[in-house]
């Protein structure tokens, strides 16, 4: 699984993902999407991030319905794609859980992590690889970038629905020595 998170990276040009850095502490947005929940992943999702090493400091459960103003604003570079109505439509069908998660590099890493969004692309031991059925059914979604997750959670969260919270100094690889 290690190596192919690593071979993963790679492709992303680790250590560097879209303006992040390998020992930059960092936020992101991961939504585990409709699908996800009624598979019951929510779990499976969380523990690999916990096992990377990064820290969730935000979570709530919610089905986005009208006004769905918050899908299209985070899907506003979509908004001209065909797919765009099917996926506001599947994305408002059900319960959702988005998360904040912090760490070093947590952007590319959890691009990374989550792998390809086609699920006939996605290497297995990627979270798609191994659970996502279809494009238009993929668990999960994470920022692309450190502005767009900057800009994604400000969207879904509210300051004071984030916690920010002491790790206790426990470190996994993903933090330098």
């Amino acid at each position: 699984l290690l190596c192919l998170i690593l071979k993963a990276m790679a492709a992303l040009n680790f250590p560097t993902f879209k303006g992040g850095s390998p020992w930059t502490q960092e936020s992101t947005l991961v939504a585990v999407k409709p699908d996800g929940v009624q598979r019951q992943l929510i779990g499976t999702v969380i523990q690999r991030f916990e096992r990377w090493g990064f820290k969730l400091v935000g979570m709530k459960m919610l089905q986005v319905s009208e006004p769905l103003y918050i899908l299209a604003e985070h899907y506003q570079d979509l908004q001209r794609k065909p797919f765009y109505p099917a996926l506001i439509s599947y994305m408002s069908s059900g319960p959702m859980v988005a998360m904040v998660w912090e760490g070093y590099n947590v952007v590319g890493t959890s691009r990374a992590m989550i792998g390809h969004s086609d699920s006939t692309e996605a290497a297995p031991g990627t979270i798609q690889g191994d659970f996502s059925i279809h494009i238009s059914r993929n668990i999960i979604q994470a920022s692309d970038s450190v502005e767009g997750a900057q800009r994604e959670i400000q969207l879904w969260f509210q300051s004071n629905e984030l916690v920010n919270w002491a790790d206790g100094g426990h470190y996994s690889s993903s933090y330098p020595a």
